[in-house]
């Protein structure tokens, strides 16, 4: 059951300083508890974690315990559990995060059904009246070649007239909201019906935890060029949290999912008869029009500066 988040507690909550026995990662330790801005209202903050680039290690070879292995050793393990896809390792490391984020972006967030989630409920709490409005760099129509995705930029006249429609859309449900909720000089309406007039671009809040294994996961779909601008700023700020709590397999998991490119088996076919000095064409590829224009992005030189 959803329970109600304090919608105040956006300032930093640090727990009054104690020794303890457990794995701790100074980095982490830094910005625990400290909000970082994601879009106009939003935030994500690390709420608490368990675990370190060790307990992985350790994990891997529960057989031999934690032995004295290199810091080399422990990150080519790393590496190599990240690149045969090994998951159970990245499992022993959890972290929560407490994140404020817009309602449509939450519901493609709640998408990924790999974490403990509580969110705030209106059924309990009355939501801030704080709306994302894009930045007009992030106002597009939509494209033409992409049924889920952007194309040109507004400007002018068009886009003043779209963020004038969201910004008075948004203020006059709340304002509408406020006033069935006002027991004295409005309606009274209970809080579980009121919610149901408020905007898509209001923001919620919910503690978000999650293993390592399944929030590079989250990563990697939501980091991906094609991803929504509005999630990718949220995974964008998580991975700069991941890259201070577990460097090395941070380092592993942005070489080998971020920055790699998987090859089907036809397409390995295709590039060894490429390497073999065959011109082959997409016609007689046995590629779909799809899978050769990706694989021969991947493939095009980089231009030079």
């Amino acid at each position: 059951m959803s329970t109600s988040i304090d919608p105040q507690t956006s300032e930093s909550q640090t727990a009054p300083s104690s020794q303890t026995r457990r794995a701790t990662v100074p980095a982490l330790e830094a910005i625990l508890g400290d909000g970082i801005a994601v879009l106009d209202h939003g935030f994500v903050r690390v709420v608490d974690y368990m675990g370190d680039d060790a307990a992985i290690v350790q994990a891997a070879r529960v057989s031999y315990g934690r032995g004295t292995r290199k810091v080399s050793e422990d990150q080519g393990l790393i590496r190599y559990l990240m690149r045969h896809r090994h998951s159970t390792p990245f499992e022993m490391c959890e972290i929560k995060y407490h994140v404020k984020l817009p309602i449509f972006v939450a519901r493609q967030w709640i998408r990924h059904r790999m974490a403990s989630v509580n969110e705030v409920s209106a059924r309990y709490s009355i939501l801030d009246r704080e709306f994302y409005i894009p930045a007009p760099e992030h106002l597009a129509a939509q494209s033409q070649s992409n049924r889920q995705g952007r194309g040109a930029t507004l400007t002018g006249e068009a886009a003043a007239s779209v963020m004038a429609l969201l910004r008075d859309d948004a203020t006059r449900s709340h304002a509408h909201y406020a006033l069935m909720l006002d027991e004295q000089d409005g309606f009274g309406l209970a809080r579980e019906l009121a919610r149901m007039n408020l905007t898509l671009n209001t923001y919620t809040q919910w503690y978000w935890k999650a293993d390592l294994h399944n929030l590079l996961n989250f990563l990697a779909l939501r980091l991906d060029g094609h991803a929504q601008y509005e999630i990718r700023a949220y995974a964008e700020t998580m991975l700069d949290t991941v890259r201070a709590w577990v460097p090395a397999a941070c380092a592993a998991f942005e070489d080998y999912r971020l920055g790699a490119f998987s090859f089907s088996a036809a397409m390995l076919t295709v590039l060894r008869r490429m390497l073999s000095g065959e011109t082959v064409m997409q016609s007689e590829s046995g590629l779909t029009r799809r899978e050769w224009d990706e694989m021969m992005t991947v493939l095009a030189p980089t231009p030079a500066p």
